[in-house]
């Protein structure tokens, strides 16, 4: 038992029912293995996570998150910047940054009892936004920052660049900015690449740009990618980090993406290919390949 006495979950999730009921199960069956649990309450309302919470989480092995990829991102935020690893039950549709369905709960539970688990490091992007005024905004996000109109009958003009250089202005309803991990997220629907996570990259998707030469970019992990709000627009953008934290834009704005200074840790339970994951997620077709027949 001395192996176990000490041993802390935290467990973020959804407020609806079947994630309050999932937790209720989730937490039984990890205190039968003797592993006490930690409540993160509230956690469908964005808030900024203040230095000395983070510290708290010295003691906590993994966090199990029980909700979508949004309730994912939420528990990112409190654990960014520590070792601590973070592994989803999908309680939402896809959710692609989920390791297990919460018909598999048990399955977790004795994975994490034998600390049956490897730790992914994912990269993020630090983002910078300097607005006319002269005030500089520091963000990040562990998927995407995007620059978005605010008025659906009104493009955006824009102007992007790469390490300093002009490359293209355009009309368009905005722009994604995307780490390897986000490229599942948003930029695919936008119409990115998906990039495998283990490739150091970052990525630029326009949203309905009007340009000939408007195609995802997709440059080296020591650039920086730039987005210009043009002064000639007549209304305000929108910045979006991972789709939870705002900004207003008005025109003469400008946002800078690099890689981030901190990642983030994914707890990994199933071995695998990221393919794999891919082909579960999506239901990909794959009857025929080297001539066998659809799982």
């Amino acid at each position: 038992m001395g192996d176990v006495v000490n041993r802390e979950v935290l467990v973020v999730s959804h407020t609806h029912a079947r994630a309050l009921a999932a937790r209720a199960e989730l937490e039984q069956r990890l205190a039968v293995h003797g592993i006490a649990v930690r409540a993160a309450e509230d956690v469908a309302v964005p808030a900024p996570v203040l230095p000395e919470e983070r510290a708290r989480l010295s003691t906590v092995e993994v966090v199990v998150v029980l909700g979508g990829d949004g309730t994912i991102l939420r528990a990112v935020e409190l654990v960014r910047g520590t070792d601590v690893p973070v592994v989803g039950i999908n309680l939402g549709h896809v959710g692609f940054l989920a390791e297990f369905d919460v018909a598999e709960i048990n399955d977790l539970v004795d994975q994490i009892a034998r600390r049956d688990y490897a730790v992914e490091r994912r990269m993020t992007i630090d983002v910078t936004a300097i607005t006319p005024d002269g005030m500089v905004h520091q963000a990040w996000a562990m998927n995407e920052a995007t620059v978005e109109k605010n008025r659906p009958e009104r493009m955006i003009e824009l102007a992007i660049g790469v390490d300093g250089r002009a490359l293209e202005t355009f009309g368009c309803d905005g722009v994604v900015l995307a780490t390897p991990t986000g490229s599942t997220a948003y930029a695919f629907s936008a119409g990115g690449p998906v990039v495998w996570p283990d490739v150091e990259a970052l990525l630029l998707v326009p949203l309905s740009a009007h340009a000939l030469f408007a195609r995802p970019l997709v440059v080296g992990p020591s650039s920086v990618l730039e987005v210009e709000l043009l002064t000639r627009t007549d209304t305000t953008a929108t910045m979006w980090c991972d789709g939870r934290r705002t900004l207003t834009l008005p025109p003469g704005s400008r946002v800078e993406a690099r890689r981030g200074a901190e990642p983030v840790n994914l707890a990994r339970l199933r071995p695998g290919p990221f393919s794999e994951r891919l082909v579960r997620k999506f239901d990909l077709p794959v009857a025929g390949w080297r001539g066998g027949r659809q799982q």
